[in-house]
């Protein structure tokens, strides 16, 4: 896990997007946290520390954001600290590959992890974990992951914000993918 930063001052800002207000971090390494108002995990890892500032790495992220809410793809990347164990930051690692516009499988993901660490199986559920603890929604694109046979399950901001990213992105989004969310994921 990266280092933190000296003084360990964490800061925030609000966002208004078209799906709700988020709530961004950042220390001076980079973008800590960007939640939903209200989701699952919100703000989790953020310190009692914090300072709400217009930081560089925070006007930075939303103008990452301004682009990508206007349905373009950012053509500028934001410095990003998350905060994780090594499985999760390889998993991270993996989401930013993920082509805008696309989506994979928490399988897929497995595999390609199973090939990096020479490793023969790998529990999609155990990727799944990772993905969903996810503190910096949208930049590392967790809404690009679906279940094996094209559903919309595991979005901790849930599954309506997730088709409106993927729709944004003009990924097409089945009737039956959305048929098939499963209830757990209607549940809060």
């Amino acid at each position: 896990m990266p280092p933190q930063n000296k003084n360990n001052t964490m800061y925030t800002s609000n966002y208004a997007s078209p799906l709700g207000d988020i709530l961004l971090s950042a220390d001076d390494e980079g973008l800590t946290g960007l939640w939903f108002v209200g989701q699952k995990y919100f703000a989790k890892g953020l310190s009692d520390d914090t300072v709400c500032m217009e930081v560089s790495v925070l006007k930075n992220a939303k103008e990452w954001l301004d682009i990508y809410f206007s349905g373009r793809k950012p053509d500028f990347s934001v410095p990003l600290h998350p905060a994780g164990t090594e499985f999760q930051r390889e998993v991270w690692d993996i989401l930013c590959s993920i082509p805008y516009g696309s989506t994979v499988t928490y399988g897929e993901i497995a595999a390609r992890l199973c090939e990096k660490r020479g490793l023969s199986h790998m529990s999609p559920q155990a990727v799944g974990g990772a993905v969903g603890h996810n503190r910096i929604s949208i930049i590392i694109p967790c809404h690009r992951v679906v279940g094996a046979d094209g559903s919309l399950t595991g979005y901790a901001g849930g599954v309506e914000k997730k088709l409106r990213l993927l729709e944004l992105e003009g990924v097409r989004i089945s009737s039956d993918a959305w048929k098939k969310i499963s209830i757990h994921d209607n549940i809060k």
